[in-house]
């Protein structure tokens, strides 16, 4: 399977892009763990520039990576196993050491809570229950990790069931191939299920009552999983990646207009809701496909720091929420504004997610604990080639560029 750089910055983009949303979660009215004194109404038009399309595209770049890790595994059975031990262990490990601050911080904030840290920690965090009606342990933000694993342990009984994988690729590249096709299908979809059948219920992170995540997450992974296996499909994303990106910024600018006449979505009758619903849709996924297209037709080219960046990804997206929560419980009590917040957030949110990854990758049993592959050994004696060179580092190490084309273990 040849590499598809593009889909590689298109995910590193999107999780940089998901911790900045994060960032404006403290300033928005919206539900956080911690706010600043005075949330904005106007932040919520900045954030819907990526809020209808942000999740659904982590699980199309996921799906897609999926498709590349099961080329590079002996079998299915082994590919699951990969997957099990790549996502379930930095799940437990976040949600027993990562997430718990977040939670801290929650009740101390908005309910009084009065003890310490560690107490809580070792006393209220483990009870299997609710405290202030907030259920604990929790994962928070890491749901995205639980359920990709259950998507993947699903696709992995499917590609048991399938007898033909090709019959099934043919049919997915006959099904969205042919004019625009793989633009308005899935706009239909969209609409049908989250303005027609779900009008939009904000997602759980329940896993067992969350239908109206799955039935948007399940197809966009598997779109993903399949389109990493079609070309005609890509090609088409490409062809037509300026109208989607036209009809999606057409969409936010109705968004953005219907927020700014009726700021904290105080619209005036069910018509206006549902022209916002509708364009909520649409630039769901014609963003995702204008992306994708973009990912395809221009950033489809290796770099130096590519390898680097791909591997940081999964330890940047453990950790990000854990320090936005912290930094903004320490900076608030200084009473420097809104912006001065956001000026220190920014740069120590990215500075926190850096010593993350950088101290973990170099200790040997942090590094699955975060998401990381267990180290290689630099040089493999028993496969040495004539001519050799011992001193130079294994091509695995995420400090020095690859020319190969071979696909990443990522997450």
């Amino acid at each position: 399977m040849e590499r598809h750089y593009g889909m590689d910055w298109l995910r590193v983009g999107a999780f940089a892009l998901l911790i900045l949303y994060h960032i404006d979660m403290v300033f928005a009215p919206w539900g956080f763990h911690i706010k600043t004194a005075q949330p904005m109404a106007w932040v919520e038009i900045a954030m819907f520039l990526t809020n209808p399309w942000r999740l659904s595209l982590l699980f199309v770049v996921s799906g897609y990576a999926s498709r590349a890790l099961l080329m590079k595994s002996p079998g299915i059975g082994a590919f699951l196993r990969s997957r099990t031990s790549r996502l379930l262990i930095p799940l437990l490990f976040g949600m027993a050491v990562v997430v718990p601050p977040q939670s801290w911080v929650e009740v101390v904030v908005q309910h009084g809570y009065r003890a310490g840290f560690l107490h809580f920690w070792l006393t209220d965090y483990f009870r299997f229950g609710t405290l202030f009606g907030i259920v604990m342990p929790t994962w928070n933000h890491l749901w995205f990790v639980l359920y990709l694993w259950v998507y993947t342990l699903g696709l992995g009984a499917m590609l048991a069931l399938v007898a033909d994988g090709t019959r099934a690729q043919a049919a997915f590249d006959r099904l969205f191939c042919g004019g625009a096709r793989v633009v308005w299908l899935p706009i239909l979809y969209v609409v049908l299920i989250q303005t027609v059948l779900f009008h939009r219920n904000e997602d759980t992170h329940d896993l067992i009552r969350d239908l109206g995540a799955h039935v948007r997450y399940v197809p966009a992974f598997l779109f993903g999983f399949a389109l990493a296996g079609s070309r005609p499909v890509t090609a088409a994303l490409v062809a037509h990646w300026k109208g989607s990106a036209a009809l999606a910024v057409a969409a936010y600018a109705v968004i953005a207009a219907l927020l700014v006449a009726w700021p904290d979505f105080s619209f005036p009758s069910y018509d206006i809701v549902t022209v916002f619903r509708l364009a909520r849709d649409i630039e769901t996924w014609a963003a995702i496909a204008a992306l994708i297209g973009i990912a395809s037709r221009f950033w489809n080219r290796d770099h130096k720091w590519r390898p680097m960046l791909t591997e940081a990804v999964f330890p940047f997206y453990i950790i990000h929420q854990t320090a936005i929560v912290l930094v903004e419980y320490w900076v608030k009590p200084l009473g420097i504004g809104a912006l001065g917040e956001f000026a220190v957030l920014v740069p120590a949110t990215v500075a926190a997610c850096w010593g993350f990854y950088l101290i973990g990758r170099e200790v040997d049993w942090l590094r699955p604990l975060i998401g990381l592959r267990p180290r290689v050994a630099r040089v493999r004696a028993s496969a040495r080639a004539p001519g050799h060179d011992e001193s130079r580092l294994d091509a695995d190490d995420p400090r020095w560029g690859r020319s190969d084309r071979a696909q990443p273990d990522l997450a």
